[in-house]
């Protein structure tokens, strides 16, 4: 990934000399297990080093660049070298080193992936009786309030959250079992011993290889993290546009909007989250591309992993620090969110001239018509619904303060937002 997204502590996860370093790991511990190897020869196996260029220069020769890393591990070895890659295969160094990658990615990502619930449930509490226009098919439907809308994202988060740590938790598994997967040069019991001393689960069948779907798993949630996030963002596109006006992106000191223009405050940092959430649902059909291989192994699946496993894993990181400072500095507009209630001139309270007309005896349908005409009737004239309905004899007898009352819309918001509760800390101080 381009260094525009990627934070230091993972683009050293993913450098050359850390795929390395993961695979001299699994050798070193396998040598620890073997029954031949003296403890002179296991210091001298602790001690073996490489470095990136040297491995490169030797697959020039071997054209196999695990190949390459043996040979330039057991030459750094000396003698005791030759105990380096014994009874295994090149599977084995691969995937369980990329197994101690991944566990190491996810101790950088899943952090930020919880703040972000936290965040979500924080910003949902302050705006809990910030009363906004829900919109239905992108038009105005009945009002809420913002912190119920900011609450569904946060248990979405929490879902994506949740959905991340078992994904990187169930692809933490390695496998030492040999060519075809058999054990032929080793044992399960071998297998067991070093896949314990580097802390990862055992795939149970291997087929050489630990099976795609796993990484597939993780690509799939990841994909899945980087829509909810996306939704979110195009929440907040839309409400920044002019004509809505209620929420803004925070906007740095000295920013431009625009080169030619400079009362323009784009939305670009959720406009990045959106375009960048695309990628991640790209690689995830390519993670699913990986998992039909050919018989017990082939390497179509290698050549991708390079680059959807880094990439995905740097943008999630990247995102998650994006909608992080999304959450925290938008700029919310309650006056904005109270004018734009009043652009359909009460038409938004159909419902409730609805449930009045009904109680007081009148079909639904009828009631509906009379409701759709006055409500149509308000838009276009721009009088209000309440009026229109106190000049029309079907609101004769009707208590219009309380049909034409925003208190009913917001009488469960606390419920709501402090379902919030159970996937987080409570606010520790009630608002007064």
């Amino acid at each position: 990934m381009i260094a525009r997204y990627t934070r230091p502590e993972l683009a050293e996860v993913w450098s050359d000399h850390a795929h390395f370093e993961a695979m001299r790991e699994v050798e070193v511990a396998a040598c620890e297990e073997l029954e031949g190897p003296s403890e002179d020869e296991l210091e001298a196996i602790r001690a073996a080093s490489f470095t990136v260029e040297a491995i490169a220069e030797r697959e020039r020769v071997t054209d196999h660049d695990t190949a390459a890393f043996v040979d330039v591990l057991a030459a750094s070895a000396g003698p005791p070298g030759r105990w380096i890659h014994h009874g295994l295969t090149s599977s084995d160094v691969l995937d369980t080193g990329l197994a101690l990658q991944l566990r190491r990615v996810g101790e950088i990502v899943l952090p930020d992936a919880r703040r972000l619930v936290e965040a979500f449930a924080d910003a949902a509490r302050e705006h809990a009786h910030t009363l906004c226009v829900g919109r239905t098919h992108g038009i105005h439907a009945e009002p809420t309030t913002f912190g119920i809308k900011l609450a569904g994202f946060a248990f979405e988060a929490h879902r994506n959250a949740e959905r991340l740590a078992r994904a990187f938790d169930q692809v933490a598994v390695g496998a030492i079992s040999g060519a075809v997967g058999t054990y032929s040069a080793t044992s399960p019991e071998f297998e067991e011993r070093v896949l314990a001393r580097l802390g990862l689960a055992r795939e149970p069948v291997s087929t050489q290889v630990v099976p795609r779907d796993r990484h597939a798993e993780l690509l799939q949630a990841i994909a899945l993290a980087g829509a909810g996030m996306e939704r979110f963002a195009t929440e907040i596109r839309n409400l920044a546009r002019t004509e809505v006006g209620e929420v803004r992106e925070p906007f740095g000191r000295g920013q431009k909007g625009s080169s030619a223009m400079p009362h323009k405050r784009n939305p670009i940092k959720s406009e990045q989250v959106v375009g960048l959430a695309r990628v991640l649902r790209g690689n995830a059909l390519a993670a699913l591309e990986d998992v039909a291989l050919w018989h017990e192994r082939d390497i179509s699946h290698s050549s991708v992993e390079r680059v959807i496993l880094p990439d995905s894993t740097i943008l999630l990181d990247h995102l998650q620090r994006r909608v992080l400072g999304l959450v925290g500095g938008m700029v919310v507009d309650a006056d904005r969110m109270r004018e734009n209630l009043e652009l359909t001139h009460g038409a938004l309270f159909s419902q409730r001239v609805l449930l009045a007309l009904v109680e007081a005896g009148m079909s639904r349908d009828a009631a509906y018509r009379v409701v759709q005409r006055l409500a149509q009737q308000a838009i276009d004239s721009r009088v209000h619904m309440r009026d229109l309905l106190a000049a029309d004899p079907a609101g004769a007898g009707l208590d219009l303060d309380a049909i034409f009352d925003y208190a009913p819309y917001v009488r469960h918001a606390d419920e709501i937002v402090g379902r919030l509760d159970a996937i987080t800390a409570p606010e520790p101080v009630a608002r007064i």
